[in-house]
């Protein structure tokens, strides 16, 4: 988020408030048509195809004139045709996206809203007119072509303030982020239209700051809305990645967190001391954590040998406080005070139980590390999972289930699938409170299969397994559809795992909404802290915008 207080935000038009493209069909269309009446040498489907093909390779230089030119046309008066066509379209629908309104309103009355858009003023003023907007900004300059540079000089001489006090959000890289970054602006990228695909080439046109939809400025410009309730079911990296981006929209988060871990420190821990297993509540409790990085690095921190090589640092410090303050609630509630906690984690039942898997072939696992079997490298082919349940039955923690059923939001992470979501959903009272809540179910799938649980798993298997323990209907399924690096890939395969196949036709057939986006991690090197293995997760900024998006 932004380090300085932001007083005044200046937004392009084309791909950032409204979708060009939707408009660019249309007048492309129209533009071939006028060039092929001056004269252009080709036909129509064989202009809209060059035309296109240039959009997509080379968005940023002279369509126009590159494209007479490959149709050996180059007379000034096509050229100029087509330009006067394509810079000035008839405006007869456009399309806004989802969230402009409600964004500028929010924006509106609290910042200074400027409105910049190259080109003819009377073909810009319909397009500002046909879309709404123009009451949201408080001063809208039109330049000419070529002359944004200068209009964005006069603005910040005018505005008087120091350029670090303005935000300038657009598509263009080498456009108006370019000009903004000059001037010492701070700039935020919105990642759509035609122009994502540019790469920056020079230090001047990286963006401060990148989002994928307008509703990401609330991120960057530190707006929550705390009147919004998010509750996360789950525990693992997975929730962690997730609580990273949601605490940028709201400080009303609750994380719902298994508790039948018997695997490492956790395990080792449970056995010694008689406690629930504290790390998939260690890890959440970090990723809301708003006190100082070496803290939280020290709630992290494993030891490397000795005695105590393995354990987590926060775990032995949960456990010690179990017994200080007589439960493991008080030790929750005590460590949520030393690291600031912006939200609550919550452990979804107290009961100390394990959870058991029945196999297809009969054989039970009757705890969670039998279950995930980390050491058999060969478990890939053992049978599969018929169903799991908790020995003995465990009643819910009542401060969760009220969470669950006043949340806006609910969120099944993504996580070990059985060991880690249903694990919470076996518990008695949480899928009856699920169905209770008038909040927005959500399920994000994982990108990778696990190959002691969802060996060969499809994006429909986790959703119809999530479905025979959640005991209602789901609203939302979120799926990554980027391929990830090959050479992450090619680790996971090494290990068996597999990417899991987005089959999103069987999802939407049993009566899901599916949002398939590029939703992965950009950072490459994402360690885990006992394996020290690379990690794909989701991006925390990408998938938060868009569930703070669903309500």
């Amino acid at each position: 988020m932004v380090e300085t207080i932001i007083k005044t935000i200046i937004f392009d038009l084309d791909n950032t408030l409204h979708d060009a493209e939707f408009l660019t069909n249309r007048v492309v269309k129209k533009t071939i048509e006028v060039m092929i009446t001056k004269g252009m040498n080709c036909n129509l489907e064989e202009g809209i195809e060059k035309f296109n093909q240039l959009l997509e390779k080379e968005p940023n230089n002279d369509k126009i004139r590159k494209l007479a030119a490959f149709f050996e046309s180059e007379d000034e008066e096509i050229v100029n045709a087509g330009w006067d066509c394509y810079q000035n379209p008839e405006f007869k629908e456009l399309l806004i996206y989802s969230d402009t309104n409600e964004v500028l309103g929010k924006l509106k009355g609290n910042y200074k809203l400027i409105l910049v858009s190259q080109g003819s003023k009377d073909s810009q003023n319909k397009r500002i007119d046909a879309l709404g907007i123009r009451d949201y900004f408080e001063e809208i300059y039109l330049p000419e072509r070529g002359k944004k540079k200068e209009i964005f000089e006069e603005i910040f001489s005018n505005l008087g303030l120091d350029a670090n006090q303005i935000l300038v959000v657009g598509d263009r890289i080498d456009g108006e982020l370019k000009i903004a970054n000059e001037l010492g602006m701070q700039t935020c990228r919105i990642a759509r239209g035609k122009y994502k695909i540019l790469e920056p080439r020079f230090q001047n046109e990286e963006p401060d700051f990148t989002i994928n939809t307008l509703r990401g400025l609330y991120g960057v410009l530190n707006l929550k809305n705390d009147k919004l309730k998010v509750v996360l079911i789950g525990g693992g990296t997975g929730t962690s990645s997730i609580l990273e981006g949601m605490k940028k929209y709201t400080d009303n988060i609750t994380v719902v967190v298994n508790v039948t871990d018997t695997g490492r420190s956790s395990g080792l821990i449970r056995k010694d001391f008689n406690i629930l297993a504290p790390g998939d509540a260690r890890n959440c409790l970090i990723a809301l954590s708003n006190s100082e990085k070496l803290l939280c690095d020290l709630f992290q921190y494993r030891f490397k040998n000795g005695g105590l090589e393995g354990h987590s640092f926060g775990n032995l410090f949960i456990a010690a406080l179990a017994d200080l303050t007589g439960s493991f609630e008080n030790a929750i509630e005590e460590v949520s005070k030393i690291l600031e906690l912006k939200g609550r984690v919550l452990p979804s039942t107290f009961d100390n139980i394990n959870i058991c898997a029945e196999l297809e072939d009969g054989t039970l696992l009757k705890e969670e590390n039998a279950i995930i079997d980390r050491d058999n490298n060969e478990v890939y082919n053992r049978s599969p999972i018929r169903k799991v349940f908790h020995n003995p039955i465990a009643k819910a923690n009542e401060k969760a289930l009220k969470a669950i059923e006043e949340a806006d939001l609910i969120v099944l992470s993504p996580g070990s699938l059985y060991t880690s979501i249903v694990s919470n959903l076996l518990v008695e009272g949480i899928p009856e409170a699920i169905g209770r809540s008038r909040g927005k179910k959500v399920y994000v799938c994982n990108i990778m299969s696990q190959v002691s649980q969802t060996y060969g798993y499809k994006a429909s298997d986790h959703v119809d397994k999530i479905k025979d323990y959640l005991k209602c209907d789901l609203d939302f399924v979120i799926l990554n559809n980027k391929d990830p690096d090959e050479e992450l890939i090619e680790s996971y395969k090494m290990e068996n795992a597999h990417l899991i196949e987005n089959d999103i036709d069987k999802i939407e057939n049993s009566g899901i909404s599916v949002i398939a986006e590029d939703f992965l991690d950009n950072v490459k090197e994402r360690k885990i802290l006992w394996e020290k293995k690379n990690l794909l997760r989701h991006d925390p900024d990408k998938i938060s915008e868009v569930l703070a998006g669903l309500v």
